[in-house]
């Protein structure tokens, strides 16, 4: 809990612009506990290790299970006097009740510096924070410690899908800079701060053809950082700058060359005005509008005009960084709880592959391998339905989760079955295909049951390859209560290769061609390293302009010299 609190609200601050952050859980009645906290002075952790409900921002919020605003240090000094020496310097608060169902569970508390107002954009942020921050504590204390990890990434993943609604960063900047092209400029640009360097990210123009004209035009004369007027002087002030003409007699002064006259020429500069993208009190960067080819001037009803834009283009800007930000974590995390690496274990050959779909939603396919006693393996695959951070955190539940029940009981019948119980006991609104299965070398064998799942390839020492033939079962979370396993033999030589759809399905194409298309190439991991092998066929199989994540699990006994048979050795079901 304390290393999820950890990367929680250091990046929450970072995507915020609070200066500090934490997040505080409730002991008993009375009393919190901080968990993790994110800047501040030194001692705030000793002071605030824990502390009681009564005469603070966060006790209140607790009590109420409302989010508090405390806008200002004399709001707070007035609401919380005793607090004068503790937010000195932490101007305005945001205190975030974590609610589980009707009951207060914590809060999360942000600072700020200067007086601050909040829009409805950041309060409805906040608002997901608090929810999703809620849902992921409350999953933590609920299940086994094994599926701590994935508690943790609900919190984030939710969070990032609230913020999905947005468009990417680059896809934002370019569309703000086409809202006003031709209509209104004929060209404009965006460029945003950077450590207090404007870098130029989108350019828009009438003429597509005077797009590339436009951006060598900016890289080859960037502004002057120095210049008393301009893009820099526009950002450091965030105020405005309209030239309503731009004149013989300015050019004549602010070119140094020929060739920039010349290429001001081409781009028929005769008006501009440039607008800082503000955030609250924060100067994002500047939008930078011109007209002229059109004879078009700019007044001062379009300057107006053009900081009502910019307000607007710098509250999506402003969603966009924090939803770039945002699944940019929650892809790490997603990172994270795929394994790292296969375990090494004698008499085995493995690898796997994992490559996210080609769009912006973390998907949810998930998979390992576990090491069990007496040299047997489990094998875990499997397909959290539907897109979105939403399915990623129920991937990151689902393998916690298994890893827990695998310890207890690693027999395929006995860990879906408890699976469908978790499903029964605990909200998770997903469904879910998963294939399992134990890997005996003392009995060559693989009890393999199945949930919905597709069936696994496999590829015999003498060459041969076919589907498995399992019972298709429900899927994890459909309310089926019987399980069944199949028994394979599995000898030395023998290779199993389980997969997601992403690998084989192809739009406007049946699933079976493409599962026929992976049993024409299975042979490709007979040749070469296996990790190398594998990638081969992942490359050649599946679909490149795929919407859908890949995932593929391939494990190999240590080869001899005696061939062993395909058959289906028995049945078993727990009815």
């Amino acid at each position: 809990l304390e290393a999820v609190t950890e990367i929680v609200i250091g990046h929450l601050a970072e995507a915020a612009g609070a200066t500090v952050a934490s997040l505080s859980l409730l002991v008993g009645e009375d009393r919190l506990r901080l968990i993790g906290i994110k800047g501040g002075r030194a001692g705030v952790i000793d002071r605030w290790r824990t502390y009681e409900l009564p005469g603070t921002p966060a006790g209140d919020c607790v009590r109420s299970r409302q989010v508090l605003v405390l806008s200002g240090r004399d709001e707070i000094h007035s609401r919380y006097p005793d607090l004068e020496t503790a937010a000195d310097g932490e101007r305005s608060m945001v205190c975030l009740p974590l609610l589980a169902g009707e009951r207060a569970i914590g809060v999360l508390t942000m600072s700020f510096p200067g007086r601050r107002s909040f829009s409805a954009t950041e309060v409805e942020f906040f608002r997901v924070v608090s929810d999703t921050c809620s849902q992921a504590i409350d999953r933590v204390q609920a299940l086994c410690a094994a599926s701590d990890q994935a508690a943790k990434l609900q919190f984030l993943a939710d969070a990032t899908a609230e913020l999905a609604q947005s468009l990417d960063y680059e896809s934002t900047l370019a569309k703000v800079a086409r809202l006003a092209v031709p209509w209104f400029a004929d060209w404009c640009s965006i460029s945003l701060g950077f450590d207090g360097e404007l870098r130029t990210l989108a350019v828009a123009h009438a003429d597509p053809d005077k797009v590339m004209l436009a951006k060598r035009f900016q890289e080859r004369y960037p502004p002057d950082p120095d210049a008393p007027r301009g893009s820099y002087q526009v950002f450091r002030t965030g105020q405005s700058e309209l030239t309503p003409a731009i004149t013989d007699e300015m050019l004549n002064l602010l070119v140094t060359d020929e060739e920039q006259r010349a290429m001001i020429r081409q781009l028929d500069v005769r008006s501009a005005m440039s607008v800082p993208l503000t955030m609250s009190d924060r100067v994002l960067g500047v939008v930078t509008w011109v007209a002229g080819e059109k004879g078009r001037r700019f007044t001062a009803e379009d300057l107006t005009f053009g900081e009502d834009l910019a307000r607007r283009a710098a509250v999506a800007i402003d969603n966009a960084q924090l939803h770039t930000e945002l699944r940019e974590m929650a892809m790490r995390l997603q990172r994270a709880v795929l394994p790292a690496s296969l375990p090494d274990v004698d008499g085995w050959e493995m690898a796997a592959y994992y490559s996210p779909a080609g769009q912006l939603d973390v998907g949810g396919d998930f998979y390992d391998l576990i090491p069990l006693d007496r040299g047997r393996l489990a094998l875990v695959i499997g397909d959290v339905m539907g897109r979105g951070v939403h399915a990623a955190a129920s991937m990151a539940q689902m393998r916690a989760a298994t890893r827990a029940l695998v310890a207890v009981d690693p027999e395929p019948i006995a860990v879906l079955k408890r699976l469908d119980q978790v499903f029964e006991h605990y909200d998770v609104n997903q469904l879910v295909t998963m294939l399992y299965a134990v890997m005996d070398p003392a009995t060559d064998e693989a009890v393999i049951a199945n949930a919905g799942h597709l069936s696994p390839v496999v590829l015999r020492a003498c060459g041969c390859a076919e589907l498995v033939s399992l019972p298709a079962g429900l899927l994890l979370g459909a309310g089926g209560t019987t399980r069944s396993a199949v028994t394979l033999a599995f000898g030395p030589g023998d290779t199993l290769l389980a997969f997601t759809d992403g690998l084989i399905e192809r739009r406007g194409e049946d699933i079976d061609a493409g599962a026929q298309r992976l049993l024409n190439e299975c042979q490709r991991l007979r040749v070469g390293a296996l990790q190398d092998a594998l990638t081969d066929l992942v490359k050649v199989v599946s679909d490149p302009v795929r919407d859908d994540d890949v995932a593929a699990l391939v494990l190999r006994r240590a080869a001899v010299s005696s061939d062993h048979a395909v058959p289906v050795v028995s049945v078993q079901t727990n009815e």
